[in-house]
């Protein structure tokens, strides 16, 4: 009976360590043949995969329902998705006021889709980059800068810093390609490209070094200039082009891609966004 007992307790643990194998030979196959992937199509081989998809509350549904355009334009199974991403993003990150500053439900909502619409077409979507959010009421003086700002992100402290007259003009004002939230968000995630080894970080950081590597030609720099189309704050630096850009993406995409159709064509694969929406959209 012992020896009956020991022999079934070695199968079960040669089955399962077997098994163990088997499950980390998939894995790593799995990531290999993803790697591929990516690299030929742009993209991840799946995105929105949740075993069980959170909800907002009555009242953050109903603000995302009524007042985020770009949640009104998806199909029902997108909503679902962005209302679980929009839910997860508020529970990860801490939102801190300054200056008399109050936070209500809605401009939580209106924060998290801002981030979300941005990395809608990512696997890997909530970024270990920031953890903190803070919020002034207007245009605000930086200790570390010595300079007034109206927003900022400083991967330093992990934080994101935003001036709610303009972030909260950014979502109004949706035709002056000038949105303060995707414009410090997209700088968090170029820093999330360049240290993840996730399949969305590394499209999203080898598409924005195809850009940099675009903008250097002294011809196409020289064009870009001459277009006067990006505002002047764009030619800071690489980087702040870059955020630029994902600006106009997001607020007039048909005139940047009549305009600038490779910068169009890469912003969108560094996205994802073609193939995930599959669908006309706009802010």
């Amino acid at each position: 009976m012992y020896l009956a007992n020991l022999n079934f307790t070695m199968k079960s643990y040669y089955l399962l360590k077997l098994t163990l194998y088997g499950v980390s030979f998939s894995t790593v196959l799995l990531n290999v043949v993803e790697r591929v992937y990516a690299f030929v199509f742009n993209k991840p081989i799946f995105v929105h995969v949740y075993f069980r998809k959170k909800k907002l509350s009555k009242q953050k549904k109903e603000f995302l329902e009524t007042s985020i355009t770009f949640y009104q334009n998806l199909d029902d199974k997108h909503k679902a998705y962005f209302e679980h991403r929009v839910a997860k993003f508020i529970r990860e990150y801490q939102f801190i006021s300054r200056n008399s500053f109050e936070f209500t439900p809605e401009k939580k909502v209106l924060i998290a889709a801002s981030y979300i619409k941005l990395t809608f077409g990512m696997r890997k979507y909530l970024t270990q980059t920031f953890d903190k959010i803070i919020v002034y009421p207007e245009v605000y003086y930086s200790l570390i800068t010595e300079q007034y700002h109206k927003g900022e992100y400083n991967p330093a402290l992990k934080i994101i810093i935003f001036s709610w007259e303009d972030f909260l003009i950014g979502n109004i004002i949706t035709n002056d390609n000038i949105n303060l939230g995707i414009h410090e968000f997209s700088h968090a995630l170029t820093f999330h490209g360049s240290k993840s080894k996730d399949v969305s970080a590394r499209i999203f950081y080898r598409k924005y070094k195809e850009i940099l590597d675009y903008v250097s030609n002294e011809g196409r720099l020289k064009q870009i200039q001459e277009s006067n189309y990006f505002r002047e704050y764009a030619m800071t630096n690489k980087i702040e082009f870059v955020a630029v850009i994902m600006e106009h993406f997001f607020e007039s995409p048909i005139e940047l891609q009549q305009q600038f159709p490779k910068l169009y064509a890469k912003i969108e694969k560094m996205l994802n966004y073609r193939s995930i929406l599959n669908q006309q959209w706009s802010q």
